[in-house]
């Protein structure tokens, strides 16, 4: 049965509310209104983009499409997402821009009605995907909106309400389906557009409703001139990190029977081939968008396939529209509706083995605005976020235990990376590829090193200000145990890192990076200091006042939580991918896939091994990986709340901000890895080959 089929008997049984409100929308349009300035401008607008997306949903529906040229459908695709393109300033006169909706309709109603109109605006996709059900309950919302101004402006209170209840009532709609999104391959919507598209006519772009900007058309065309061969080599180099994943953790692949495929439009010719050759494992792909509605989404995150931000910063302007909905009852429904979700889909859960990434990179690094007129999280509703988080983890793990399933990342970069984007790609083909044995040996002198140490000392170089002191677990068994993990190519591609869950007591000190990207957002001489293993404090230079730097580390770092330990402590190996990016000034550009390799770093958050800590793992020598704990996640049993935090954040310090990085034994003697941003310990002479050159 096809996606549409699927959805036929949900989209007749809400036809005849939809048409009601449609009808209400078109007599509003026509004139049949009393509202007044300022808010007539509002609504007049959006009620014309309603009318709007009906066509397009028609439009979609009639299968008339393949008639349309290619010129058509872009211009088509550009007046849908006109209102918040950066160009021309369109962003700044449009009510999708809080700061625009307050200064029009005045605070209070300026954020609200901002906020419905970007819910409205998931309609393009909702009409695409033929998702009646969204279409309709906005329409109903729009309606029920419309007529408390006309019969008198309402006060805040009562528009607030009005909302809330819109997202607390469909809920169990909204994240029910977004569950059945990521575990039921039957919703097979994009992957009918990659296998069964002629991906040679790239008017398949625009069937996914997306934005499609030069990267994604020009993207594809690249892939589109690559021979077959190196096509499936690509895909082969994912689809076999994925199966190594899985061997290495001693996880049964043959019990499972879907893969995630998360990857960036224009990259269909590779994703087919990987579907292809995921088949022959005997997995079928669930693939899904990035999620559209605010109830299911987290700040700026994007997990799912996705083409390039139509406007980050419109994105950074709603990544606290939650603070409208949310509370604790809204908290306590959430978490029973994405229980149900899961209880009822518990085979699927069971079946799923986790997610297969393909990255992309080469945007223009984003650094925020923040503006008054953006919705923020009281300190309260930060608190229940963090609750939130964690019992929605809770519940996901119990139906998918981290233990029973595998994952893989690779990246890429994209067109907009600049005027040599092929030899680039090229070359990153290359990081992709490099000797897992060569670089398996190299660490294992580097891991043979850090085994001794009680301690290792990282200092930074010149203005960075990085010196910390990261305690290492002891080995009862030093012939048998090891507490890092030889990180080769498989989960994480490229090759790389060695890398180890540290001791929290004693861990202390100061992080420095002069610049970072985490989460897909800019950081400016980023500063953490660590007491015991857990930040006590934290500061960057991206904003004029401290109390700003201080709220974007706390939301985008620390996800709205007082403190987060150190869960990871590593040493990137991956020297090729460290020059190669110099040589094309793409360091700041590049994925924290990439970057981590590319230098000695830090996570906070979760460690590596989260709530898989009791499966046994092995290095390439025969050593069991014992160092998998710290003080934290060894409350797993007594207090899940303070064992686990959800999120663990890459940060890297490049080569040439290292002064030194020592290792340091029982007795006091100390060891140098790396001194001046060169490998300096016998045996890893390899690593500094590329830097010759």
């Amino acid at each position: 049965m096809g996606y549409c089929e699927l959805l036929k008997e949900e989209n007749d049984s809400v036809l005849e509310r939809y048409e009601l409100a449609l009808e209400r929308i078109q007599g509003f349009v026509n004139g049949d209104t009393s509202i007044g300035e300022p808010y007539l401008d509002y609504f007049k607008r959006t009620a014309e983009f309603l009318l709007m997306m009906d066509e397009l949903r028609r439009h979609v529906d009639s299968k008339n499409m393949k008639d349309v040229s290619f010129e058509k459908m872009k211009e088509y695709n550009h007046m849908l997402y006109q209102d918040v393109l950066v160009e021309e300033d369109n962003y700044e006169r449009s009510y999708a821009n809080p700061a625009y909706a307050v200064s029009m309709l005045g605070k209070g109603y300026g954020e609200l009605l901002s906020f419905l109109y970007t819910e409205i605006r998931g309609d393009i996709i909702y009409a695409v995907e033929q998702r009646l059900f969204d279409m309709t309950i906005h329409a109903e919302l729009f309606v029920e909106v419309l007529c408390q101004f006309e019969d008198e402006v309402p006060s805040e209170k009562e528009l607030k309400k009005t909302i809330y209840y819109f997202v607390s009532d469909y809920a169990d709609q909204t994240i029910e389906y977004r569950t059945r999104e990521i575990l039921d391959p039957s919703l097979d919507f994009a992957t009918d557009i990659i296998m069964n598209s002629d991906l040679e006519d790239l008017r398949y772009l625009f069937r996914y409703g997306e934005y499609i900007t030069d990267n994604e058309i020009r993207l594809a065309k690249f892939l589109n001139q690559m021979s077959q061969k190196d096509i499936d080599a690509m895909a082969y180099t994912y689809t076999h990190g994925y199966e190594e994943g899985f061997r290495v953790a001693g996880i049964d692949l043959s019990k499972k029977k879907t893969v995630n495929i998360r990857y960036a439009i224009g990259q269909e010719r590779m994703v087919r081939a990987a579907i292809l050759q995921f088949e022959q494992m005997g997995l079928i792909p669930v693939i899904y968008r990035a999620p559209i509605a605010r109830v299911n989404r987290k700040q700026t995150m994007k997990p799912g396939y996705s083409g390039t931000s139509v406007n980050k910063q419109y994105e950074y302007d709603h990544r606290g529209d939650d603070a409208l909905f949310l509370d604790k009852a809204f908290v306590e429904r959430k978490t029973a509706i994405l229980r149900n979700a899961y209880e009822t889909r518990k085979q699927l859960a069971k079946e799923y083995a986790g997610p297969a990434v393909i990255e992309v990179f080469g945007e223009k690094p984003f650094e925020p605005k923040n503006k008054i007129e953006n919705l923020k999280l009281s300190d309260k509703q930060q608190q229940l976020s963090v609750v939130s988080s964690s019992e929605s983890a809770k519940i996901v793990n119990e139906y998918i235990p981290h233990s029973e399933y595998s994952f893989t990342i690779i990246a890429y970069p994209i067109p907009e990376i600049g005027e040599n984007f092929e030899e680039i790609f090229a070359r990153i083909v290359e990081v992709n590829t490099l000797d897992n044995e060569a670089y398996k040996k190299v660490q294992q002198v580097i891991i043979d090193e850090l085994d001794k140490a009680v301690s290792v000392k990282v200092k930074g170089a010149g203005t960075n200000k990085t010196d910390i002191t990261v305690m290492m677990h002891e080995l009862i068994n030093p012939e048998k145990e090891t507490n890092f993990e030889n990180c080769t190519a498989d989960v994480n591609i490229p090759v790389g890192e060695v890398f180890t869950s540290p001791k929290l007591t004693g861990t202390c000190g100061v992080l420095n990076v002069s610049e970072v990207y985490l989460n897909d957002l800019k950081f400016n001489n980023i500063m953490l200091t660590f007491e015991d293993g857990k930040i006590t404090d934290y500061i960057c230079d991206n904003f004029a006042s401290e109390e700003e730097n201080r709220n974007y580390i706390k939301e985008n770092v620390m996800f709205n939580r007082e403190t987060l330990p150190i869960g990871e402590f590593a040493i990137g190996t991956n020297t090729t991918a460290y020059v190669m990016a110099n040589e094309y000034d793409i360091v700041y550009k590049l994925p924290i896939l990439i970057v981590e390799k590319m230098g000695p770093h830090f996570a906070v958050g979760d460690t590596c091994y989260s709530h898989s800590e009791e499966v046994r793992l092995y290095n390439p020598d025969g050593k069991e990986i014992v160092a998998k704990d710290n003080e934290c996640s060894l409350l797993r049993d007594t207090d899940e709340d303070n064992a686990y935090f959800n999120c663990h954040t890459d940060i890297t310090i490049p080569y040439d901000e290292i002064a030194s990085i020592v290792s340091v034994h029982a007795d006091g003697t100390e060891v140098t890895i790396i001194e001046k941003g060169r490998f300096v310990l016998d045996g890893c002479e390899m690593l500094n080959e590329p830097f010759k050159n």
